[in-house]
C-alpha cells in the first residue's frame, strides 16, 4: 500500500475514532504525522490575497520559509513589497491562485473572501484538490456558506482566523483557530505553523474557528474600550500620562491591550495597526453571534457603540487606539 494510500486510511479512522469519542492509539498518530509530514512537502505554491498590515508580514513569513508565495492586493506598493521580498506580485485573484497548492485569505471580510473566491473566478483556478484557507474574521453562519460551496467545486476548506495582530503577524507567532476536516488541515500544517506559533484546531465544522475568534474579539474589544476609558479619566484628572500608564501596565490592571495600545492612545497622530472600522465590524460580529445564540453580551454592546461613536464622527479608519476619542467627546474635551 502506498504511502499517500497509508495516510488516506489513517485520517479516515481518525475520524471514526473522534465520532466515538475514543483517543487514537499511538500508531494512528504517528500515521497522522506522516500524513502530514507527506502533505507539507506537496503544498509549497501559496496563492496569497489580502496583503494588508498583517496579511504582507504573513506572505513574507512564508517566502522566507520556502513557500512559492503569488500575492495579490488591490495596492501595488503592497504588491511591490512582497515581491522584493522573494515573492511574486500578481495582477489578479486569479492569477494568484493560478495552479496553486493552497490558498489564503486575509481579506477584510466575508463579502470580500466571497467576490475574491466566486466572482473573480480564482477558486477555480487553484490546482485539483487545492485547500483554500480563510483568515479573515467572519460571522460563523457566513464562514459555513463559504465552506460549503467551496467544497461543491471540489476544493478543501480550512476555517482559520488569526490573533496576534501586527506585531504577531510580522513575527510568526499569530495564535490560529482552524476548523475543518482532518485531511485540509493536515495538508496546509505547515502553513499554519509557520505563520503561528499556536494553530488550535476547534472542530470539524467550518465556522467554528470563526466561533471562536468572536469569543476572542469580544475580549479584546472591551479590554480596549475600557483601557481608554480608564486614560481618559486619568487625564481629565491631570495625572502625568507616562507615569499613569507605566503604573497600570505592570500591575494587576494590566491586559495585552492595555500595554499595545496604551502608548499610541496618548499620541496625537499615532500610526494604524488596526483600524476603529475592524472593530466596529468584529464586534457587530460578536453581537451576531451572540443574538444566534440568545446570549446577552452587554459588555459588547457597550463597546461597540464606542467605536461606532468614533467612527461616525469620520475617524473610522483612524488607529483603533483611538476609541479614547469617545471618552473624550462625552468628557467635552474638543477634537484636534
Amino acid at each position: 500500500m502506498s504511502r499517500r494510500r497509508r495516510a488516506a486510511d489513517a485520517a479516515r479512522s481518525l475520524r471514526h475514532l473522534e465520532r466515538g469519542r475514543r483517543r487514537p492509539d499511538q500508531g494512528l498518530a504517528r500515521e497522522i504525522g506522516a500524513m502530514t509530514a507527506e502533505t507539507a512537502q506537496a503544498q509549497r505554491t501559496i496563492g496569497f490575497v489580502g496583503l494588508g498590515a498583517m496579511g504582507l508580514p504573513m506572505a513574507k513569513n512564508l517566502v522566507a520559509r520556502g513557500f512559492a508565495v503569488r500575492g495579490y492586493d488591490i495596492r501595488p506598493e503592497a504588491r511591490g513589497a512582497l515581491a522584493a521580498a522573494g515573492g511574486i506580485a500578481a495582477g489578479s485573484p486569479s492569477s494568484a491562485f493560478d495552479g496553486a497548492d493552497a490558498a489564503v485569505l486575509m481579506v477584510v471580510d466575508a463579502a470580500q473572501a466571497e467576490s475574491v473566491l466566486f466572482e473573480t473566478g480564482a477558486l477555480s483556478a487553484l490546482a485539483p484538490g487545492a485547500v483554500v484557507v480563510l483568515m479573515a474574521t467572519a460571522p460563523p453562519e457566513r464562514v459555513a456558506r463559504i465552506a460549503e460551496r467551496v467544497a461543491a467545486a471540489g476544493y478543501g476548506f480550512v476555517d482559520a482566523p488569526v490573533s496576534g495582530g501586527v506585531v504577531g503577524a510580522a513575527a510568526g507567532t499569530l495564535t490560529i483557530m482552524a476548523a475543518g476536516e482532518a485531511g485540509p488541515i493536515a495538508r496546509v500544517r505547515a502553513v499554519l505553523d509557520t505563520l503561528g506559533t499556536k494553530a488550535v484546531t476547534v472542530g470539524r465544522t467550518p465556522g467554528q474557528g470563526a466561533t471562536a475568534k468572536a469569543v476572542n474579539q469580544l475580549l479584546c474589544g472591551v479590554h480596549l474600550a475600557v483601557a481608554a476609558e480608564a486614560l481618559s479619566l486619568a487625564e481629565r484628572l491631570g495625572l502625568d500620562m507616562d507615569q499613569m500608564l507605566d503604573i497600570v501596565s505592570g500591575s494587576a490592571a494590566s491586559s495585552w491591550m492595555l500595554k499595545d495600545r496604551g502608548p499610541r492612545m496618548l499620541e496625537t497622530e499615532p500610526r494604524v495597526t488596526s483600524a476603529v472600522d475592524i472593530f466596529v465590524k468584529d464586534l457587530g460580529i460578536v453581537l451576531e453571534t451572540g443574538r444566534d445564540a440568545k446570549a446577552a453580551l452587554p459588555m459588547a454592546a457597550l463597546a461597540h457603540q464606542l467605536f461606532l461613536s468614533v467612527s461616525g464622527r469620520g475617524f473610522g479608519a483612524l488607529d483603533d487606539s483611538q476609541v479614547i476619542r469617545a471618552y473624550r467627546a462625552l468628557g467635552g474635551r474638543p477634537e484636534t
